[in-house]
């Protein structure tokens, strides 16, 4: 199984510094990030568009071409931070249903998408779901037709449950899930379990690793905060040897939103450290 990064690894270095955190030392590129991800020994990336810096054809092109040479699989990730809005947002449905061009552009056989986000998990989830199971239909059906998959992203919006039927209701081949190691633990619905009723659905993974941080309140999202992989509350080894006996052809995608204060502006340390584990991970898969 290979191993990659999502670049939201290094969403402080792109600009997007959290109201709690401190800007980056330097700014990040697309091309700083790929040429990162290549020294790590990535075989993978996950491409967040919401750091791309245009999406002209040219640039699409030249971003193909450096992705080739590097031989990087690669998933095209639309939907931060709030996707579909849990229906509530029509422009952004017809957003992402542009971005399928784009996946394609630049060669991504999975494009990651969002229907909702922390936002709106308190509202009523069922008119929710009905909503984005006929988005996301329509939005699996033209994806089909370029030769795109299109992967929810569980973004502390619904349980594996409410995945799984989401998955079950648009019904088609081209529709699963990129699953969030992490996001399932925090609305307190097991991460292993979760990924035994969908691993047969899996496109795309985010390999995440969770603690909890003393003296934050436990209904903050970060209460659980990220740490390297392998020395958190999430079940990592576990979860990808369900994945490989679910014959899942992804790559595992390391991701990292808020660090922990172990890792507090030590983003590079953290990423070194669970690439390594991941790696050893994958080596060891029966």
């Amino acid at each position: 199984m290979k191993i990659g990064i999502d670049s939201y690894c290094y969403h402080r270095f792109f600009g997007e510094v959290y109201p709690m955190q401190k800007p980056a030392p330097k700014a990040y590129t697309m091309d700083s990030f790929l040429d990162r991800a290549k020294e790590l020994g990535c075989e993978g990336v996950s491409l967040e568009s919401c750091f791309f810096p245009e999406f002209g054809p040219a640039y699409l092109a030249n971003l193909r071409t450096k992705l080739d040479a590097y031989g990087f699989d690669r998933v095209y990730a639309w939907g931060h931070p709030d996707g579909l809005e849990a229906g509530g947002n029509a422009k952004a449905k017809a957003e992402m249903i542009q971005h399928i061009d784009y996946a394609a552009a630049i060669g991504a056989p999975v494009m990651r998408v969002v229907g909702s986000s922390l936002m709106f998990r308190f509202q009523p989830h069922e008119p929710q779901l009905k909503i984005l199971a006929e988005w996301f239909r329509e939005a699996a059906n033209i994806a089909e037709k370029k030769g795109i998959r299109l992967a929810v992203e569980n973004h502390i919006d619904y349980t594996s449950d409410e995945i799984k039927w989401l998955i079950d209701q648009v019904g088609s081949a081209n529709f699963g899930i990129n699953l969030d190691t992490a996001n399932f633990l925090r609305l307190l619905d097991d991460p292993l379990e979760a990924t035994r009723k969908l691993a047969k659905h899996v496109f795309a993974t985010h390999i995440k690793d969770l603690r909890p941080v003393k003296g934050v309140n436990a209904k903050e999202w970060y209460y659980f905060s990220s740490v390297a992989a392998g020395t958190g509350l999430i079940q990592v080894r576990e979860i990808a040897q369900v994945l490989k006996d679910a014959n899942y052809q992804g790559f595992l995608a390391f991701e990292t939103d808020m660090p922990h204060p172990d890792y507090e502006e030590e983003e590079e340390r953290m990423i070194e450290e669970s690439i390594r584990y991941l790696k050893e991970v994958a080596q060891n898969l029966k």
